[in-house]
């Protein structure tokens, strides 16, 4: 400390935290309070390892969802429709020409009008196939698009509350995988089933033509075909969604081991982590393997209908052949014809193995779909209600419990925060300081009371507006893979270079960013891994100060500065508090002394409020949580 250098600038800030009566004694039961508060809204929620189930939905409730989202598309999917029939039909053809050469060329007749016939239907069942196959797929992907935006619509409705009581790795299974299986249903079923329908109608009616016993002998295997599918269809279903879950599970698994894995290594739990995520493998595989069972059992099933059904159709023209209601000539071709009412049929039945995953991804997306909305918009203040002096906020009498929580996070709060005013929140973890910046934010609403912005209830703002008047600073900054300067400008996409450059500087940025090669250019990370704890703090103070809200919620927003930096920021937070609204939510003594008003919270309660000095004087809980950063800032002084 002596020598004035880098030590002394670091410890310059503690020694000042430190000036007062260093006599104070921490109280038993607070102790350790100065630590970090862990009072963020995970910590009261459900647990996070919940994972959306594919349950609770049938398939007459997927299908009419599913069927309405098609509804702006019935140009497309009746096109769709004509395609997959002539497809079929030219397929059809192309085995009835085939069959009708063979006979002309056995009994001596010309054949080469059929050769042309057969030369045309064989590239033209190709070509209709591939149409079908493209404008499925554009309407498909079309409505998987519509539907990621939808889910993301969703979640940002939902957030933040909803992301408290489900894992990330889950959710981005279900916007990716789960939405992506639902392509199959608008690709692959719609059209075929169609078909499936009508082709075998038209080929047992042309049967009938011909005799009635031959539609009669084909009727019952064409059935059996047809309803393998549908009669184990409960099990397989449940299987599939069975599926989904286990695969979710994975994923979240996954992502966290990845986001994670930097800890992983440190601690050496490389093989334990490893052994884990083989154990959820396993689950897959044992939870996927009675699926594929009765997959392939039902594939065997349709495959002897399809012989037996030929078989039965053969006998039948032999005996209308001996009695000479039938010419031998054309049984074969009708035998054909026969077959070929069981390629849709097959073509379906696939689909259906494929529609377990469908049903089980469209009833997790459904959940997302069908939570409730923890807060909606208001009618909104109109411009003239509304002062043009920096606004007041207050709590009157809020009580408020996390969903899935029995114990109240805040129980009966009233506080107020007169305009332009700075008034700090402290307390011990869990005290309810951060829920009190999140129900200010409206990220949920209270139980019981009120809580006002320039007078009105915060339910009456519109929910862009309201965030528009608030800037705020958390403990961890989430930063984005991009760009320094869009991880700034997320603030205000339309500011300028000018404004942008002020807002870097007043957080003192500038530095920083002009010793990086790329300057403002440079591509920070995922969650800005590329930067300390204290440059994603300082990036996070230089979007308060780019969004220049009129309200501020500084929630620990030095929490992660060396004593050089927060001298730095302080300043420049000094600027921008003035002639506003701000709430500090922070530890630190030199953070909060300033501040026109304390408010100390313990237990979800407002245990006592008042000045720096009126607190101390009082040797209260303010004075106790304290105690511990006086007594090292009189070490600090004592190694001067």
């Amino acid at each position: 400390m002596a020598r004035g250098g880098a030590y002394h600038r670091l410890m310059t800030g503690q020694v000042e935290d430190g000036a007062g009566p260093g006599e104070l004694l921490a109280r038993p039961g607070h102790a350790a309070a100065a630590e970090p508060d862990e009072d963020a809204p995970g910590a009261s929620a459900e647990p996070v390892d919940a994972i959306l189930r594919a349950e609770g939905v049938g398939w007459p409730a997927v299908l009419k969802s599913l069927l309405g989202m098609v509804a702006g598309y019935r140009a497309r999917l009746t096109l769709t429709f004509v395609l997959g029939v002539a497809r079929v039909v030219a397929l059809i053809g192309v085995g009835v020409l085939s069959a009708l050469v063979v006979r002309a060329v056995k009994n001596g007749s010309p054949f080469g009008g059929l050769l042309v016939a057969l030369a045309l239907a064989a590239p033209l069942a190709g070509l209709l196939h591939w149409l079908e196959s493209w404008l499925a797929h554009d309407m498909a992907y079309r409505l998987l698009a519509d539907m990621r935006l939808d889910m993301f619509r969703k979640l940002d409705a939902l957030a933040p509350a909803y992301l408290t009581r489900h894992r990330t790795g889950d959710l981005v299974g279900v916007a990716t995988h789960d939405v992506e299986l639902i392509e199959y249903f608008f690709a692959h079923t719609i059209t075929p089933a169609f078909v499936a329908v009508l082709v075998p109608v038209g080929v047992l009616v042309t049967l009938a033509a011909f005799g009635w016993p031959l539609s009669a002998a084909l009727l019952p295997f064409l059935a059996w075909a047809a309803l393998t599918p549908v009669l184990g269809r409960a099990r397989i279903d449940r299987l599939g969604s069975r599926a989904r879950e286990v695969s979710g599970d994975l994923t979240a698994h996954s992502v966290d081991s990845v986001q994670g894995l930097a800890e992983i290594v440190a601690f050496r739990q490389v093989r334990a982590r490893g052994e884990e995520f083989a154990a959820k493998a396993q689950e897959y595989l044992r939870v996927r393997m009675p699926f594929l069972h009765d997959l392939a059992v039902q594939t065997s099933l349709q495959e002897v209908a399809t012989g037996l059904g030929g078989l039965a159709v053969v006998g039948t023209g032999m005996l209308l052949t001996d009695a000479g209601r039938l010419d031998a000539a054309i049984l074969p071709l009708l035998t054909l014809l026969a077959m070929s009412a069981f390629v849709p049929v097959w073509e379906i039945a696939q689909v259906g193995r494929q529609l377990a995953d469908t049903l089980g991804a469209a009833r997790r997306v459904r959940a997302v779909h069908a939570e409730p909305l923890p807060v909606t918009d208001g009618p909104g203040v109109r411009a003239s209600a509304a002062t043009a002096s920096p606004p007041a906020l207050e709590m009157a009498r809020v009580s408020f419990t996390y969903p899935g929580r029995r114990r109240r996070a805040l129980s009966e709060v009233s506080l107020a925060v007169p305009r332009g005013s700075t008034v700090a929140l402290v307390g011990p973890s869990g005290a309810g300081k951060t829920t009190v910046a999140s129900l200010l934010l409206r990220f949920w609403d209270p139980d019981e009371g009120m809580v006002r912005l320039d007078g009105h209830d915060l339910r009456e703002y519109g929910l862009d507006d309201l965030r528009h008047r608030i800037a705020l600073v958390a403990q961890d900054t989430y930063l984005f893979n991009d760009t320094l300067r869009n991880n700034i400008l997320l603030a205000r996409p339309g500011a300028t270079e000018r404004e942008l450059a002020a807002a870097a500087e007043c957080a003192a940025l500038t530095e920083f960013v002009d010793g990086l090669p790329d300057g403002l250019e440079t591509v920070v990370g995922e969650r800005g891994a590329q930067l300390s704890g204290g440059q994603r703090q300082r990036v996070a103070i230089a979007r308060a100060f780019l969004k220049d809200a009129p309200i501020l919620i500084l929630d620990e927003a030095t929490s992660h500065l060396d004593a050089v930096s927060e001298q730095a920021v302080r300043g420049a937070l000094d600027v921008l508090t003035k002639n506003r609204t701000t709430m500090v939510i922070a530890h630190r003594l030199s953070t909060v002394r300033n501040a026109d008003r304390i408010i100390v919270l313990e237990d979800g309660r407002v245990a006592e409020s008042g000045g720096h000095r009126e607190l101390l004087d009082r040797g209260g809980l303010y004075a106790h949580l304290i105690a511990r950063q006086l007594a090292g800032g009189a070490e600090t002084r004592g190694a001067t």
